[in-house]
């Protein structure tokens, strides 16, 4: 029994990805190639034109080029994975190719939620008191808020990895998800896996829902603000922004703590997937649109790097 055990806890697991129709595949591929490549283009342009255009050194603009990257990253470490098992016979991943991308998946994960939040703060000082503006959101400041949300993630990371890497997977190897996520792998283990679950529930938490619940804050505090503009026109372009900005955040933390924040026992794997679906490649997608290329300076520093592109192609 032992050694058969020990022989199942080697196996690789096998993807079962997002459908096992055969015909669902190929079309199910060509849709998420488009979002894929659409999100990498849209985030890498805005990476490329902050830090081309001096007029975008602004700290909204620091924060915007991190959380871009990040994006960019995020879906990079799920989306490549799960095209190719769309047209793959072999679907497998070792237990160390799993673990790997649940890590990077947890930190850059992690890193956009603290992130959206430093872009949430920046922006509540900028309407509630910008005469101080310029010394509460230095540089220093900025360079602090990044590296400690990039610090935050990979250390939470770092612990739960610490703690999947000791479980044993003695059952079924077949995960049904496109790729190696926590809770349907904890679904598969044969341990005891609750000192994993009160980590989500405490730690994960505090990198999760506390800085959603300091985006609410924000808002709500801009909200008031915008409420007493003098101009109507001007109030209304302000909640477009913001009910915009809020729109893909609930998106992103909503689908997040859904499947997160659930008991293994309740976790149901259709609905994972399809949650999983919203903060892995639609919201990634929809941050450049919403945080980037509806403003006017980000479209000027757009349009002058393809310009000073193509003036580099002519020359050359």
């Amino acid at each position: 029994m032992d050694t058969a055990n020990r022989s199942a806890e080697g196996a690789p697991f096998i993807l079962l990805g997002l459908t096992a129709s055969p015909g669902q595949q190929r079309p199910l591929f060509m849709l998420f190639l488009v979002l894929y490549v659409a999100g990498i283009l849209g985030n890498g342009l805005i990476v490329a034109a902050i830090r081309a255009s001096p007029a975008l050194h602004a700290p909204m603009y620091f924060l915007l080029a991190h959380l871009s990257f990040a994006d960019l990253c995020f879906t990079s470490v799920t989306v490549p994975k799960m095209l190719a098992n769309l047209l793959a016979h072999d679907r497998s991943i070792s237990l160390a190719g799993c673990l790997t991308q649940m890590y990077f998946f947890f930190a850059l994960g992690v890193t956009d939620s603290c992130l959206l939040a430093a872009m949430a703060y920046d922006r509540y000082v900028a309407i509630r008191h910008p005469l101080h503006y310029a010394t509460r959101m230095s540089r220093a400041v900025c360079t602090a808020l990044v590296g400690t949300a990039w610090l935050v993630s990979h250390v939470h990371s770092l612990l739960h990895i610490l703690l999947m890497a000791r479980l044993s997977f003695c059952a079924s190897h077949q995960v049904p998800h496109f790729f190696c996520d926590h809770q349907p792998l904890l679904r598969l283990s044969c341990s005891d896996t609750h000192h994993i679950q009160l980590l989500i529930f405490t730690e994960g938490a505090a990198v999760v829902v506390t800085p959603f619940l300091l985006i609410l804050a924000s808002y709500g505090a801009i909200a008031a603000a915008v409420l007493r503009l003098p101009s109507a026109s001007g109030r209304l372009r302000a909640v477009s922004t913001c009910g915009s900005h809020l729109a893909v955040v609930g998106l992103f933390y909503g689908t997040v703590i859904a499947v997160y924040f659930q008991p293994t026992s309740r976790y149901e794997a259709e609905r994972g997937r399809v949650a999983t679906v919203m903060y892995t490649v639609i919201t990634p997608m929809l941050n450049p649109v919403i945080y980037s290329l509806r403003n006017r300076d980000v479209q000027g520093a757009l349009r002058a790097l393809f310009t000073r592109q193509r003036i580099s192609a002519g020359d050359s």
